[in-house]
């Protein structure tokens, strides 16, 4: 199979500007194209006029660069990274409620399985036990995989967070200075330092 078309997890950096709107904008881009969205993060970053989106996505490595190409010409996206060619450190996260039996006999098991895959007791209570985990989806799955059999009452996933490794930063820029801003919430990203943007 060509490996252009080769079905492939793509992990999607995109830091935009913060403004209404801009997660619909994203979201809407990918279902115009017939994208399922796996996952879709935002949160802020080091600089309070900047939010990053960490995107999760399948597809064809040609179609995601023409997807990552309409997704640059969005007004609110300031720069757009696929980690394919990047070592790169990814994160989710799972709260997880467990039964235990109505007399808690099996609590004892689920604490040793959790700190396995060292994972924390966040709340506990006579039958269930509330669990936390970080780390790759891999890992996640597999410890949801094995707690399911006892029972899962309840499960949120906060998605996929991504940050390239050490000085593998596709972007290659310095930290930003402290005290300096976007000022203009106006400006249109070809005006924006590249000096003012976070790494990765």
């Amino acid at each position: 199979m060509n490996s252009e078309n080769e079905i492939m997890r793509h992990v999607i950096a995109a830091l935009v500007t913060n403004e209404p709107g801009v997660l619909a904008q994203v979201a809407q881009m990918f279902a115009a194209r017939g994208f399922n969205i796996d996952s879709l993060v935002v949160g802020r970053t080091e600089n309070p006029e900047l939010s990053r989106m960490t995107i999760v996505v399948s597809g064809s490595n040609a179609v995601l660069e023409q997807v990552r190409k309409q997704l640059q010409k969005l007004v609110p996206v300031v720069k757009v990274v696929d980690y394919k060619d990047v070592p790169f450190v990814e994160r989710d996260m799972i709260l997880v409620q467990v039964f235990t039996g109505n007399k808690g006999e099996k609590r004892s098991d689920l604490i040793q399985l959790a700190d396995l895959f060292r994972a924390r007791i966040v709340d506990v209570a006579s039958d269930r036990l509330m669990i936390e985990l970080a780390g790759s989806e891999d890992k996640l799955e597999a410890f949801v995989d094995l707690v399911e059999p006892y029972g899962i009452v309840e499960l949120a996933r906060t998605g996929v967070i991504a940050m390239p490794r050490g000085n593998a930063s596709p972007m290659g820029r310095k930290p930003l200075a402290k005290g300096r801003r976007v000022s203009d919430r106006s400006k249109r990203k070809s005006d924006i330092d590249e000096g003012d943007l976070p790494p990765g």
